[in-house]
C-alpha cells in the first residue's frame, strides 16, 4: 500500500501486517453470506516504535499475533454487508489497542460478479483521536 498522504501530525513508524487471508461469510446477497468467500486484508498501525526498538520490550509495541487474532476474529467471527464496515471495525477494534496512534486497513475479496476482476477493495484511515472523538456519538 503507498504511504500515508495526511497532513496531520502522525507517529514516525509502521508496524505493517500484509496478505492476510480469511474465510468469511459477508456481503449483500444470501448466497454470499451462506457460501461464503475469501477475504484479503493489509494493516498498517502508525505507533512510535523507537522505544521498543530500545527495550526490546514485547510491551512496548503492539504483539503482531495480537494483531492477527483481532483482525481474525472481525473477519471470521462477525458478519457484514460491506467491506467497508469490515474495514472500520477492523479500525476501531486495532485503534483500542495500546500504542496505536493511526491505521489504515485494506479489505478486499473477488466479487460475485459476471466478468473478469481479480478483487475489489476498500481501503480506510482512521485515528485514535477521531475514534475517541466518536466515543460518545450515537447514531
Amino acid at each position: 500500500m503507498p504511504p500515508y498522504n495526511r497532513a496531520v501530525p502522525v507517529a514516525p513508524d509502521l508496524l505493517v501486517l500484509e496478505g492476510m487471508s480469511f474465510y468469511g461469510y459477508h456481503g449483500e446477497t444470501q448466497a454470499e453470506r451462506t457460501l461464503g468467500n475469501r477475504f484479503h486484508v493489509d494493516v498498517e498501525l502508525r505507533m512510535d516504535l523507537a522505544t521498543a526498538g530500545r527495550t526490546d520490550d514485547i510491551n512496548d509495541t503492539l504483539d503482531y499475533s495480537r494483531a492477527f487474532s483481532l483482525v481474525r476474529e472481525v473477519v471470521e467471527e462477525q458478519q457484514y454487508s460491506l467491506i467497508e464496515a469490515i474495514a472500520a471495525r477492523i479500525a476501531e477494534t486495532l485503534l483500542a489497542e495500546p500504542h496505536v496512534d493511526s491505521i489504515r486497513v485494506r479489505v478486499g475479496k473477488q466479487p460475485p460478479i459476471a466478468g473478469a476482476i481479480e478483487r475489489c477493495s476498500v481501503i480506510i484511515e482512521r485515528s485514535a483521536s477521531e475514534t475517541r472523538g466518536q466515543a460518545g456519538v450515537h447514531e
